[in-house]
């Protein structure tokens, strides 16, 4: 598990993850003071959490809960992620990155559509490194 002082990742999966800059996304995004907790999951766990607060009977490859103003978490399912990044012409590193984002807008209160597709391509242009 990495931390910084509002940032916390967690990894409860085998495979490896890419090196993102995760705090530096979450401070553009939400703010230095936001407190954020990302974890990548399985696909079991993503589907429970899917079910229970989507209704949604399958993993997913990205969801977001805020918790409070300024704390929330977003889940990432590695296994799910894995299999959708060449169907987005991305590489896994920048679809981690793109969800990453995504999820972080979610909690910032975009819902689905233009001005959060546009808020999305202004992110992963400036941390797709």
């Amino acid at each position: 598990m990495a931390k910084t002082e509002t940032t916390t990742v967690s990894i409860r999966t085998k495979g490896t993850l890419p090196r993102v800059p995760f705090a530096s996304i979450k401070e553009a995004i939400l703010g230095e003071k936001y407190e954020l907790s990302i974890s990548f999951v399985g696909p079991t766990l993503s589907r429970t959490l899917n079910t229970t607060y989507r209704g949604k009977n399958k993993p997913t490859n990205v969801l977001s809960f805020a918790l409070s103003k300024q704390s929330g978490e977003v889940v990432l399912c590695e296994s799910v992620m894995k299999k959708e990044y060449k169907k987005f012409g991305m590489s896994y590193k920048k679809f981690v990155i793109f969800l990453l984002i995504h999820g972080m807008l979610h909690l910032k209160g975009y819902d689905h559509g233009s001005t959060m597709e546009s808020e999305e391509r202004k992110f992963l242009k400036k941390f797709s490194l």
